[in-house]
């Protein structure tokens, strides 16, 4: 009976869980209009943010960060889950490049993204050197 009555929680618990959200994605590439090479030890980081609160910081829904492989465009992968999206917030893909620690290259305008499914793919994330 007791065996029973094991066997009978286990599948009660396994029918109440939901399967996982499906994640939506979010692919660009970053490019900068300078013609240089980047050197070997650089990397690049690709964040997805909530941007809605003016006087906080933004929400972080999604990061890639890594060494640079190639040259540019630098191609770039974001998920998220879209029943997190709230459809009255501005949301914004940021990047940047640095090399040994220090900047060399970061997003200075916004790039907005609507995360509703009509944004445009790969997006085009321009960065600027800095200064």
């Amino acid at each position: 009976m007791k065996k029973l009555s094991l066997i009978a929680v286990a599948v009660l618990l396994t029918a109440c869980q939901h399967p996982p959200a499906p994640k939506a994605t979010l692919n660009g590439e970053v490019f900068y209009l300078q013609r240089i090479a980047l050197p070997p030890t650089a990397v690049l980081s690709v964040s997805l943010q909530d941007i809605s609160l003016a006087d906080a910081p933004a929400k972080v829904i999604d990061e890639q960060r890594g060494p640079v492989k190639g040259q540019v465009p630098l191609p770039f992968h974001l998920s998220y889950d879209p029943l997190q999206i709230e459809p009255n917030h501005r949301y914004s893909v940021s990047a940047r490049i640095e090399v040994d620690g220090k900047l060399l290259f970061i997003t200075t305008e916004n790039h907005a993204v609507r995360l509703d499914g009509t944004d445009p793919q790969p997006l085009k994330v321009r960065v600027d050197a800095a200064r």
